[in-house]
C-alpha cells in the first residue's frame, strides 16, 4: 500500500516544479537581502544532510537548533529530516540552564547555532564535547561553519523518505507552567496539520495566490512552526521573508507586505499603542466614523504598519481582548482569533468570515473533534495530535481521556453556532478566602482593552478579594515624571477599576489595581519566550508587599 505524501515529498515536488522561484528572503545587514530559490534552498539542505549522514548519528538521532528565525533554520530542519534525524528547536532567548536541560534531556547529538543575542551566556549550557555548527548569521565563534561544510560536501541525491510514524520533531514547551516538556510530533501528523492549515489559508486568500509571510515569532514555538514554516513547505507558492532585528521590524514588514500575517496579542496591542502615540485614540475614532474618509484613514494606518495588503490576519498563543479585534476591523483589517496548542501542532480552532465573534476563538478546523467535559474542560482530538511526551509516559496517561481526547487544561463553552469561547485555565483558577473560584483570563482581557495598559495579571489566592497587577503601556511610562500626567493616569486607572468591577460577579471583583514598577520581559523572567506571563514568578515577586497594599483602602497602588 502506497504511503500518503509526507511533508518532505511536497518539498521534493517544489524543488522540481518551482526550482527557480524565490522561497526565502534573508536580510544579512546593511540593507542587503539574500534570496534563496527552492533549488538553492534544497541544494544547501542536501549538502548538510550528506554531512549529517557522514557523522553516523543513527536513525532518529536528535539534532538541535538554537537560533532566531532565519533561512538557515529551515535549511537545517530539511537537512535533519533528509538525514533520518529528529529536530529539537530551542527558544533563542532561553537561559543557559534551560538550554542545557533541553540538550541533555533530548540527548542531542549535534547543535546548530544561529542568530542569537545571548550566545556568550548560553554557551555555558552546551554539554562538553557536543558537536557545534554555526549558521552564517551566528555571532563570532570558533565552531564548524555551515558555509565551509556545504562548500566541500556534495548534495545528497534522490528523494530520501521518512515513515509517517517517524518522529519529525521534539517541541519543548515554553515553560510557563514549569519545566519544559518534550512534545513528540510524527511526520504523518505534522503533514496532516500543515495540509489542513494550507487548505484553510487558501480558502481565505484565494487558491493559487502567491502568499507572502514574514517569519518573526520564534520557530521553536508551534504557532510559527506550523502556520508559517510547515504550511509554506506544503504550499510551495509562498515567499517567506525574515525579520532582521527588533529595531527594523516595521521596515521588515514594509519589505514583505504580507498577505498572511499572524501574531500574538501583545504585538497587536503594541501596534495599536504605536498608532495612538502618533494620533490620539479619540481623534482617530472620530475620523474613522466619517463615511468614506474613515476608510481612507483606516487604510493609511494599515499602510503605515505594513499591513495594507494583508488578507488573512490572525492572533493566537494567548487570549486577545475583543475590543482590540474590533478596533482592527474598524481599520479594515479582518483580524481573527484562533486557538490551538503545542500538543495538536497548532491545528484546532479558527474563526471564519461567516462564523466569528470577538471573544471567541473560532470553530473546529477540518477533522478536529471537540467536546466539553462535565468539569468544563475543553477536550480536543486533532489530526495534528502529538504522539506523546518524550520520556514521560506518566504524563501521557494523564493527558488523554480513555477514548483519546487530549485534556487541554482550558475551560470553555461552545455556542450554538459552534464557536468556542474560552473562560480560563483550569490550573489558573484560584480561590479567594470567600471560598469562590476566580478565573483570571476574562478579567485580564477587560483590563488589557484599556489603551493605557500593556498587560496585566489577576491574582489573590486566599485573599479576601482579587487584585490586578498592571504594566502601563510603553507610550505612557516615560511621561510619568510629569505630575499632571501621572494624576491623569491615576484617575483613568481608578475609573477602569470601577468599570471592570461593574461587569463582574461580587466574588470576582478586584479590590485594587497595582502598577508594576517595571515592564515584564523575557529577560527579567516575567514572560515566556512566546510572551505569556509567568504567573508564579510575578506572584512571588509581589507577595512581600501584598499585606501592606490590602491594608490601605485605595483603588490604585504604585509598586
Amino acid at each position: 500500500m502506497t504511503q500518503p505524501a509526507l511533508i518532505l515529498d511536497y518539498v521534493y515536488r517544489h524543488e522540481t516544479a518551482l526550482g527557480e522561484q524565490v522561497f526565502l528572503s534573508q536580510p544579512v545587514g546593511g540593507g542587503v537581502v539574500v534570496d534563496y530559490t527552492w533549488r538553492q534552498t534544497l541544494d544547501q539542505a542536501r549538502r548538510m544532510a550528506t554531512y549529517l549522514q557522514d557523522q553516523n548519528l543513527g536513525p532518529g538521532a536528535k539534532v538541535a537548533i538554537l537560533s532566531k528565525n532565519c533561512a538557515h533554520f529551515i535549511m537545517a530542519e530539511l537537512a535533519i529530516w533528509m538525514a533520518g534525524c529528529t529536530t529539537v528547536a530551542i527558544f533563542p532567548t532561553e537561559t543557559a540552564s534551560t538550554v542545557r536541560y533541553v540538550l541533555e534531556h533530548s540527548e542531542a547529538s549535534l547543535l546548530f547555532v544561529g542568530k542569537l543575542d545571548g550566545l556568550d551566556q548560553q554557551r555555558e549550557g552546551f554539554p562538553q564535547g557536543l558537536p557545534l555548527i554555526a549558521f552564517p548569521l551566528a555571532p563570532t565563534n570558533d565552531y564548524a561553519s555551515w558555509d565551509a561544510i556545504t562548500a566541500r560536501t556534495p548534495p545528497l541525491t534522490g528523494t530520501p523518505h521518512r515513515s509517517g510514524a517517524d518522529i519529525a520533531m521534539l517541541m519543548y514547551t515554553s515553560g510557563s507552567t514549569g519545566q519544559p516538556k518534550g512534545v513528540m510530533h510524527s511526520f504523518e501528523r505534522i503533514t496532516a496539520a500543515a495540509v489542513g492549515i494550507n487548505t484553510d489559508t487558501n480558502r481565505r486568500i484565494g487558491a493559487g495566490t502567491r502568499n507572502r509571510m514574514l517569519s518573526y515569532l520564534p520557530l521553536a514555538h508551534v504557532f510559527e512552526r506550523a502556520w508559517v514554516e510547515s504550511a509554506s513547505l506544503i504550499n510551495g507558492n509562498t515567499h517567506l521573508y525574515f525579520a532582521e532585528s527588533l529595531d527594523t521590524f516595521i521596515q521588515d514588514l514594509h519589505r514583505a507586505r504580507p498577505i498572511t500575517f499572524i501574531s500574538v496579542p501583545r504585538l497587536w496591542l503594541k501596534f495599536q499603542q504605536g498608532v495612538f502615540a502618533k494620533m490620539p485614540a479619540r481623534k482617530l475614532e472620530r475620523l474613522l466614523s466619517i463615511p468614506l474618509l474613515g476608510k481612507l484613514v483606516g487604510r493609511k494606518v494599515l499602510k503605515g504598519l505594513g499591513l495594507d495588503n494583508t488578507v488573512l490576519a490572525g492572533s493566537g498563543s494567548a487570549p486577545i481582548p475583543g475590543e482590540l479585534i474590533l478596533w482592527y476591523r474598524r481599520l479594515g483589517l479582518n483580524l481573527i482569533e484562533g486557538y490551538a496548542m503545542t500538543e495538536d501542532f497548532a491545528y484546532s480552532h479558527n474563526s471564519t468570515a461567516q462564523i466569528n465573534a470577538p471573544g471567541c476563538v473560532g470553530v473546529p478546523l477540518a477533522g478536529v473533534e471537540v467536546r466539553i467535559s462535565e468539569e468544563g474542560e475543553v477536550l480536543i482530538k486533532s489530526p495534528g495530535q502529538f504522539v506523546g511526551y518524550y520520556k514521560r509516559p506518566d504524563l501521557d496517561a494523564e493527558a488523554f481521556t480513555e477514548d483519546g481526547f487530549f485534556r487541554t487544561g482550558d475551560q470553555g463553552e461552545r455556542r450554538a453556532d459552534g464557536l468556542l469561547k474560552l473562560t480560563g485555565r483550569v490550573k489558573e483558577l484560584f480561590k479567594t478566602s470567600k471560598g469562590k473560584y476566580v478565573a483570571p483570563a476574562p478579567i485580564e482581557n477587560r483590563i488589557n482593552a484599556c489603551p493605557r495598559i500593556e498587560t496585566s495579571m489577576v491574582s489573590g489566592v486566599g485573599r479576601s478579594s482579587a487584585y490586578a497587577l498592571v504594566v502601563l503601556a510603553e507610550t505612557v511610562r516615560p511621561r510619568l515624571g510629569d505630575p499632571a500626567f501621572r494624576a491623569e493616569v491615576q484617575a483613568e486607572l481608578e475609573k477602569l477599576l470601577t468599570d471592570v468591577n461593574t461587569e463582574l460577579a461580587e466574588y470576582e471583583r478586584l479590590q485594587m489595581l497595582v502598577v508594576a514598577p517595571e515592564p515584564w520581559t523575557i529577560d527579567n523572567g516575567m514572560l515566556t519566550p512566546t510572551m505569556k506571563i509567568k504567573r508564579s514568578r510575578i506572584e512571588a515577586a509581589v507577595e512581600p508587599h501584598l499585606d501592606s497594599w490590602y491594608a490601605k483602602p485605595q483603588a490604585v497602588h504604585w509598586a
